[in-house]
């Protein structure tokens, strides 16, 4: 099945070449694109792409606004700057992750369809910054259960930003392995996505 995307940036070129690149994928299509975050809510709303990326900073309405306004329709959203506290505000919003402008086509396509099966994706390269930063002051907080060795492992990698593929590979255990701890540690924790597991992993020193 087709991957339907909305892409938003208020610079032409930037959203050009989003589109562009999403284009070249097998399996994706780019639907519309948007020049600001009320563009991007009329469309959206319109056309119900199965994933929405978003700029964060654009005229009209931001791309935070425009991600609680599109909801349920997931959200990636997109920034040049790897410290940017709108972020943390866009997560909170509902988005399924976030990029930086600088990604290449390969995590670009990740995290589209990290998205739109439910998932999220965080940047690998300002995981640990940006997440780190979040936890600043947080109240550490106890698993409702007890973490495995094994669980412990994948709460790690997941909070740096790893992909369920990279994850398997890297703790040499199956994908289907993978998302089975994946989905106790939503449980346990609790958490809604694989960004919220991140999040509590910096909040609790696991990083």
């Amino acid at each position: 099945m087709t991957l339907r995307v909305l892409v938003a940036d208020d610079q032409e070129i930037v959203r050009t070449g989003l589109a562009m690149l999403l284009n070249s994928r097998p399996g994706i299509e780019v639907v519309a694109v948007a020049a600001d975050g009320q563009e991007a809510v009329t469309l959206g709303q319109s056309l119900r792409p199965d994933v929405c990326l978003l700029d964060i900073r654009m005229p009209v309405l931001d791309g935070i606004e425009a991600t609680r306004r599109l909801h349920p329709i997931p959200v990636v959203v997109i920034t040049t700057f790897d410290l940017d506290e709108h972020v943390f505000a866009a997560l909170q919003a509902g988005a399924r992750g976030f990029l930086l402008k600088e990604a290449g086509a390969d995590l670009l396509d990740q995290a589209v369809r990290a998205a739109a099966s439910g998932d999220a994706l965080i940047a690998p390269s300002v995981t640990a910054r940006l997440l780190g930063t979040f936890a600043t002051g947080k109240a550490r907080r106890k698993p409702l259960e007890p973490l495995t060795d094994r669980e412990e492992e994948v709460l790690a990698v997941v909070a740096r930003g790893r992909t369920n593929q990279e994850i398997a590979a890297e703790l040499f255990i199956s994908l289907s392995t993978v998302k089975t701890h994946i989905a106790s540690l939503m449980v346990k924790l609790p958490a809604r996505n694989r960004v919220e597991i991140a999040m509590w992993a910096y909040q609790n020193g696991r990083v």
